[in-house]
């Protein structure tokens, strides 16, 4: 027991139960009690309140919906109605637990991030390798980063060629090719050769830990929501407290008086919000669409665009082999990535695997296995197959082994990059035979999900790190005609700040640590919950679970049906307030009754929202 009580949820819980049985137990006198069994409601969750307002009037002179129960509460004991005080405390309750289920649960994202940073690096000093906590590096400073390894400050290589995942920074889908001259990032991952680089940043100025401070300034900038209720708090104390008094002077029963603030208690009004958005976190659950943060289909209906990442959002993230060209007449196209394929069997490279991948879901051959092979960071890979000296990857590596690309060859690879291709280049015994072209591929249901977005009438933007080239192909194919390329983590929040600022509030739909400045800056934001980074989604408001980008238009659509019904609700409680306070006084209504019937509008908000549970948007 002692154990239940420490846990706050739980506590709670227990107390909305043990009150309703009370209230239930006092409205229908079952039982010999010494008191009312309303007591027990009267001080589980009437006393909270109390207190609470209590403590916002003298602290910080704050007027909230729970001033007005505060008072309707007290003057209800004052004159010994004690059912009606009690069953305004359970309602007002049951209303506040519900805001608090919809609120979000501990954002541990900004954690995570800083434990992406490297405790350590591997200094030269006079020749020799010492590894030193990363905090002590300086700018001068030549570190040795080996495979596998993450880098720990920015630099500039000095020596080595290498393969970099920078993703993190930048979500490119593949590996960025770097040799000497060439920037690396704190926080990207070395996937091959081992290199000497110079640092440059460090500390609180290196790229990782300026991202950090992206997402915490980015978090605290984010407004919060206030309940409706409590929005208009001062004006329902005043005009509830200005029309008991004239009932009470006119009058002089004060019985009339207490009624009115026993009607005008706000509890439809604080229900009307909650538990018409816990309905649709409900909805939106069926979908396989998790929302983390209570207020954000209150938010995601007032957005005016959608802004997508590209990598693992709109696409699947990962290479696939789109063309293979042979320009050897003796060579067909599947012998050539039949040879590829076998000298890339033992690459660890992701283009690698991919060529790999494509031949044996393409053919029901073996592949046999490569003698020779050796892994050229930054370039490719050398094999021998078949007794046949195989070269597969950049130009740079074919220039290093003195090998030229016929300009036909040229300008064919050229065309497949202007559609954001990669270009993997084949050479058999010292002569290029050809190229594979590979591509991250289109989700299916994209061109489908922004026709239906744009039909809503809310606009898609496309904010990516990739190349103008690779984004540009895939946002013509997805109909997307807003698109901004080659963007760091500061640029996304930039262009999404300048967007906000000019009235266009908008959602951001991402999967990488790189996104999460993004979704944290945007009015709603939205996480892949599959592919997408554990970063990416603590930061989010919403999470696609099964990464279903089809569940967006249904999730626009649900975030609008949900501002109607509670707006629906609102309208409703208010009218009902109305009607009540003018039968309190004309003494047709009693603390009782009066209680029983603005219990009735709590069931009827509570009714109307629990429709949405299985509301479902028409097919366009």
């Amino acid at each position: 027991m002692l154990k239940l009580l420490e846990n706050d949820e739980k506590r709670t819980a227990l107390f909305l139960a043990i009150s309703f049985v009370s209230v239930v137990i006092s409205f229908f006198n079952i039982g010999d009690f010494p008191i009312d069994a309303a007591w027990a409601a009267i001080f589980l969750c009437g006393i909270p309140i109390i207190k609470g307002a209590v403590a916002g009037l003298v602290t910080r002179f704050d007027i909230k919906a729970d001033v007005l129960v505060s008072i309707a509460l007290i003057a209800s004991i004052i004159i010994g109605e004690i059912f009606a005080a009690g069953e305004i405390a359970f309602i007002m309750a049951i209303g506040a637990y519900l805001e608090q289920r919809t609120v979000a649960k501990a954002r541990a994202g900004i954690e995570k991030l800083v434990r992406l940073t490297p405790t350590t690096a591997r200094v030269i000093k006079n020749g020799e390798e010492i590894i030193v906590p990363a905090e002590q590096v300086k700018v001068g400073d030549t570190l040795r980063v080996l495979a596998g390894e993450t880098i720990a400050v920015d630099g500039i290589i000095v020596n080595g060629q290498t393969s970099v995942n920078q993703s993190i920074m930048t979500g490119e889908s593949l590996p960025v090719d770097k040799s000497a001259g060439d920037e690396v990032s704190s926080g990207t991952v070395n996937q091959f050769g081992t290199f000497d680089m110079k640092a440059t940043k460090i500390g609180e100025d290196s790229s990782l830990q300026r991202m950090i401070r992206l997402v915490q300034s980015a978090d605290a900038g984010k407004a919060k929501i206030v309940g409706i209720a409590d929005r208009w708090a001062t004006w329902i104390v005043v005009i509830a407290l200005t029309f008991s008094a004239a009932a009470w002077l006119i009058t002089g029963e004060i019985i009339r008086a207490v009624t009115i603030l026993v009607v005008f208690c706000p509890c439809a009004l604080v229900l009307a919000t909650p538990t018409a958005i816990m309905a649709g976190i409900g909805n939106a659950a069926r979908f396989g669409i998790l929302i983390r943060e209570g207020d954000a289909l209150e938010r995601l209906a007032e957005v005016k665009r959608i802004a997508f990442d590209k990598t693992g959002t709109l696409t699947y993230g990962k290479p696939d082999v789109s063309a293979v060209e042979s320009f050897d007449p003796d060579l067909s196209g599947e012998e050539l990535l039949s040879l590829a394929a076998s000298a890339e069997l033992r690459s660890e490279h992701p283009l690698g695997k991919a060529i790999v991948a494509h031949y044996r879901a393409a053919s029901n051959t073996s592949l046999p296995e490569p003698d020779d092979f050796q892994m050229l960071a930054g370039r490719g890979v050398s094999a021998v197959v078949n007794n046949q000296t195989m070269l597969a990857g950049n130009a740079e590596l074919l220039r290093d082994c003195s090998i030229s690309l016929p300009r036909a060859i040229i300008d064919k690879a050229d065309a497949y990059r202007n559609d954001g291709c990669t270009i993997i280049f084949v050479s058999v015994d010292g002569r290029v035979s050809g190229f594979i072209a590979l591509s991250d591929t289109l989700r299916p249901d994209a061109v489908d999900m922004v026709r239906s977005i744009e039909k809503s009438g809310v606009k898609s933007v496309l904010l990516t790190g990739d190349n103008h080239h690779a984004a540009s192909h895939m946002a013509k194919i997805a109909g997307i005609h807003d698109i901004h390329t080659d963007c760091l983590p500061e640029n996304k929040m930039a262009i999404i700040e300048k967007y906000q600022n000019g009235g266009d509030l908008i959602c951001m739909v991402g999967d990488g640590v790189n996104d999460a400045p993004a979704l944290k800056k945007a009015h709603v934001g939205i996480a892949m919950g599959g592919i997408g980074s554990d970063i990416a989604v603590d930061a989010a408001d919403i999470v696609l679970v099964g990464d279903d980008i089809r569940g967006i238009p249904h999730l626009l659509a649900l975030s609008k049906k949900t501002m109607k019904t509670i707006k629906l609700n609102m309208a409703f409680s208010m009218a009902l307030n109305f009607v009540a306070v003018l039968l309190a006084m004309a003494g047709l209504l009693g603390p009782v009754v009066g209680a029983l019937v603005h219990n009735a509008g709590s069931v009827a908000v509570i009714i109307n929202s629990s429709l949405l549970l299985r509301w479902k948007a028409h097919e366009t």
